[in-house]
């Protein structure tokens, strides 16, 4: 971990602009609001003044405005990302995220990467014969909150082949590696419903899937329902930041 951090400083010193454009990284990551930030050196590169080129490029090039709000809170968040306290944050969101992946791997399922050296876990669900899309919905009656995924060899978005689990949302609740394990195993049981569900929905298409299992007749809405009572039981133990 601590060679990975020196390598990746060594890198951003070496380049003459880096940009962080994707929002939900600073928002997951950093915990900030979102935005974009853009780094650049202050000297002259290649007799181009960056600093003058990129602010006038933003502003008033691109931006309407100056989001004020925006920018003080990533200044914030910045700050505390060099604290004591944020460094011990980021290094249990990897460990939560790799037992995260390694009781996932116990229990069957193929991850993309093999495993997770980060705060994300990207699912294959293809050999379990059922995709993200169907799992997504079912997890979501049972308030697990994650995101379906393309995966290496898909042939649709609406309908990809797998699942996207971050790491970050839960650490900073307060989960530990047991709480991570656990929700592998809610995991795992909202799937086996999903296949469950598809077998015995009226037709093959995902809105046929939909429409099923938001039917009042749906013959499992009481698995979905333990699930979610097991899954609020653990969860509200651990209180939001702030509320």
């Amino acid at each position: 971990m601590k060679k990975n951090t020196e390598n990746s400083l060594k890198r951003f010193s070496l380049q003459a602009v880096i940009a962080s454009s994707d929002y939900m990284k600073l928002v997951q990551s950093l915990r900030g609001p979102r935005g974009g930030m853009i780094f650049f050196k202050k000297e002259p590169v290649l007799g181009v003044d960056l600093e003058s080129a990129i602010n006038n490029a933003v502003f008033p090039g691109l931006q309407g405005g100056p989001h004020n709000h925006t920018i003080g809170g990533l200044t914030v968040s910045l700050k505390f990302a060099q604290s004591p306290e944020f460094k011990a944050y980021q290094n249990k969101v990897v460990s939560n995220c790799k037992a995260l992946a390694s009781r996932l791997i116990e229990l069957g399922y193929k991850l993309v990467s093999g495993g997770s050296e980060n705060h994300l876990v990207l699912v294959d669900l293809r050999p379990m014969g059922i995709d993200g899309a169907r799992v997504e919905k079912i997890l979501d009656m049972a308030s697990i909150t994650l995101n379906k995924n393309s995966v290496p060899g898909d042939k649709s978005a609406l309908v990809p082949g797998g699942i996207r689990i971050g790491s970050p949302a839960m650490t900073t609740r307060g989960f530990t590696e047991e709480e991570f394990k656990a929700t592998a195993d809610f995991i795992n049981e909202g799937v086996q419903i999903t296949l469950e569900a598809k077998r015995s929905a009226p037709g093959s298409k995902l809105q046929d899937f939909l429409n099923f299992v938001k039917s009042p007749d749906f013959p499992l809405k009481e698995k979905v329902s333990d699930l979610c009572r097991r899954v609020e039981a653990l969860t509200t133990q651990f209180p939001l930041p702030g509320l």
